[in-house]
């Protein structure tokens, strides 16, 4: 998957609004939160987005931001977690998606870069490059695969 650029200078002043009705709040994590956020994403998404969720939640302010429907974390989103400048991990319960909570996370967290003095945001290894390109005219980095994931390390994969 490629890096992708975006332009923050250039990201429209709201993002664009929720499909219906979906009840959902984006906000920052708050600190205390660090330990219900962090189980949630590693049982959700594994321990690779866990442990750059945790890095989120050492910055300050706390660059992590949930997305929350009845009093549950239903999504998160990072910046400054991998590398300096990088958006993501991000991720949405299945049962969520399609409601406009990632696109919201998206734009929390890349206003929040702006705001901190940004002109420019890296998506390392987009998935959806379409959603991207599409949300926030990111583009392709060219010649950015693999980038800066490598293959995870295996010390205990094995039993014993």
């Amino acid at each position: 998957m490629p890096d992708m650029l975006v332009r923050l200078y250039g990201l429209p002043p709201t993002p664009p609004a929720a499909s219906g009705d979906s009840g959902f709040e984006v906000r920052r994590a708050l600190a205390y939160e660090r330990q219900t956020v962090l189980r949630w994403v590693a049982e959700t998404f594994g321990p690779g987005w866990e442990g750059e969720c945790a890095i989120a939640f050492t910055r300050q302010p706390v660059s992590c931001f949930i997305a929350i429907r009845d009093d549950r974390v239903v999504g998160f989103a990072c910046h400054e977690a991998t590398c300096r400048g990088f958006f993501g991990p991000t991720g949405v319960e299945e049962s969520c998606r399609g409601l406009g909570i990632g696109t919201g996370l998206l734009f929390a967290c890349l206003q929040d870069m702006r705001n901190q003095g940004h002109a420019y945001a890296f998506i390392g290894g987009a998935g959806p490059v379409d959603f991207y390109r599409k949300t926030v005219g990111a583009v392709v980095i060219e010649g950015s695969v693999p980038g800066i994931y490598r293959p995870p390390l295996k010390n205990f994969d094995k039993e014993g």
